[in-house]
């Protein structure tokens, strides 16, 4: 799960006692234990997508699905790649050299994200701006005249100077900062603004101090930048039960984790250590397995079953996103998608189930309220229910298919998206009657077969509005590889909504500061207050527009 959920819940008392393990409920108990003690091994490595870890898993679980007698149904029999864009990257060849000696990439100098690649070899002076020669620029200047203006946007400014240089017959900008107040640029691989006409290094104060200090000399300078786009290969596994009926049940669970925490999710401070993620998720994933086989084998069969087990939920739902965008089966046929995440610390002392998606069809609340031998298997939990079809995990992608959803999730705990998060913490019995839940609203479901009608519910706040004084109101699109950054979903009440910005809008700009990233995004609002208002610049379909949003 990438994010902790905020629900508004109604809460349903189911007084029960828990009971002892029935003899019949032992092998899928054992099952449970045996997939999260090998899902979240330390020799998976913490089940990063892309990696050697993540694919050990997948093989894992593409054996699990074919003995359970699953159909492949992937684009490479079980498995279904996909391609996850970390953005860009400095590739080798990049070099800067004065007067023969070669600076250090990344300590004394790095070239700018927005940097054209390309070779330049000059003698020039820094004092000097003179045509068929790379420009030297301080920034001082720009630092001093708007330090007190907290919209602000240094990157911009170099983004323009690079065209200026280049009208002016300049074949590099060289920029510096001789304010002493620290370095202000940093390569920004998530940055995907359009390209400067030139190559744009950023030179630190030690590089400076050591070969630039004397603005009056000719120096020889040799330099190369070659960007280009850091990719990695995700990979859902996916299994079918064919019953030849019309419609589909699709249950999922993401099967990746942080892995040693490279991309910066892990909430451990400076953890470089294997986070096992056995909530997170090989709970959900184990769940997976075993209904796909129990249903394969006791299943209704006025449904078939799809079995997809995600990766790439952790970096911003790309597997469950890429598979509804790419789909292995006609989703008009899809009845409704179940998702499991994190459902292995349902409390001991105080049993909660929480089950998101409660509004999506009407269906549901005659479902999970019914009693009896023959109604839902509830043992001993309460529900908390959440109506939204959305939220911080895969069935978010399914929703915005205008398709019925139930998320399952037990809570959050201290060990969530920490190195702690191990197997031997699993409450494996509160597991079992999560499946075994699931497993009766499937069949009773199933009685009645065909498509439950699907009824649109409020958006859940899934961005980063918590660490800002100011939210727009968006769920952005952490797929999108292109130019500002893409509304996934737009909040009830919230500035972007009242603004008139819709799913699918492409945010460009929020007042004078550009959105070339995510992070460009999040910085952008970090620099307003409740109650400013600005001008934000957005694509929709090949127009550009501008509204007046009031925060």
């Amino acid at each position: 799960m990438r994010k902790p959920l905020l629900l508004c819940c109604l809460l349903y008392t189911l007084a029960a006692p828990a009971q002892k393990i029935k003899k019949e409920d032992r092998q899928l108990l054992d099952n449970l234990k045996k997939h999260v003690s090998i899902l979240a091994a330390d020799s998976l490595q913490g089940r990063r997508t892309g990696t050697a870890g993540e694919a050990s898993a997948a093989r894992y679980l593409y054996d699990a699905f074919k003995n359970a007698g699953l159909e492949p149904k992937g684009t490479i029999q079980y498995l279904q790649p996909f391609e996850v864009y970390e953005g860009k990257q400095v590739n080798r060849p990049t070099h800067l050299s004065v007067e023969g000696k070669q600076l250090q990439l990344g300590k004394e100098y790095y070239p700018l994200a927005f940097s054209a690649n390309g070779s330049v070899q000059a003698m020039p002076s820094m004092s000097l701006h003179e045509s068929d020669m790379p420009w030297f620029v301080d920034l001082k200047e720009t630092l001093e005249k708007n330090s007190n203006n907290p919209h602000y946007d240094l990157e911009a400014f170099v983004r323009n100077k690079a065209k200026e240089v280049k009208q002016k017959g300049g074949t590099a900008l060289l920029v510096y900062n001789s304010t002493g107040t620290g370095e202000d640029l940093r390569f920004n691989a998530g940055d995907r603004s359009d390209l400067a006409p030139i190559p744009v290094i950023y030179l630190t104060p030690d590089a400076v101090k050591k070969y630039f200090n004397d603005p009056s000399a000719t120096l020889d300078i040799s330099l190369r930048t070659d960007l280009g786009a850091k990719n990695r290969t995700g990979t859902n596994v996916v299994g079918f039960i064919n019953n030849n009926a019309p419609t589909t049940v699709v249950l999922g669970a993401h099967y990746d984790h942080l892995g040693m925490g490279e991309d910066g999710n892990s909430l451990q401070p400076n953890a470089s250590q294997i986070h096992n993620g056995a909530d997170d998720n090989a709970s959900g994933t184990a769940a997976l397995v075993e209904l796909a086989r129990l249903l394969k084998t006791s299943g209704p069969k006025k449904h078939n079953y799809l079995f997809i087990a995600f990766s790439g939920e952790e970096l911003g739902l790309y597997g469950s996103k890429y598979f509804v965008d790419h789909p292995t089966i006609n989703l008009n046929s899809v009845a409704y998608m179940i998702n499991m995440d994190m459902v292995g610390r349902l409390s001991a002392q105080s049993p909660t189930l929480t089950i998101g998606g409660y509004g999506t069809t009407p269906v549901w609340a005659n479902l999970l309220n019914t009693t009896g031998k023959r109604g839902i298997y509830r043992e001993g939990f309460q529900y908390r229910i959440d109506s939204s079809g959305t939220g911080p995990s895969d069935h978010t992608s399914f929703y915005r298919k205008n398709i019925p959803v139930l998320f399952y999730f037990t809570g959050l705990h201290t060990d969530y998206h920490k190195p702690s998060d191990d197997a031997d913490k699993i409450n494996y019995e509160g597991m079992l009657h999560v499946v075994k839940h699931i497993q009766s609203l499937v069949a009773l479901q199933g009685q009645a077969g065909g498509k439950p009608p699907f009824t649109p519910t409020r958006e859940v706040q899934m961005g980063t509005a918590t660490a800002f004084k100011v939210t727009l109101g968006i769920m952005p699109d952490y797929t999108y590889s292109g130019k500002g950054v893409r509304v996934d979903g737009v909040s009830d009440n919230r500035p972007a909504q009242k603004a008139g910005i819709r799913t699918g809008d492409i945010i460009l700009q929020l007042g004078d500061l550009e959105v070339s990233s995510m992070e460009k995004y999040m910085e952008a609002l970090g620099r307003f207050n409740k109650g400013e208002k600005t001008v934000v610049l957005y694509q929709r379909g090949k127009e550009q527009l501008k509204t007046q949003v009031a925060f």
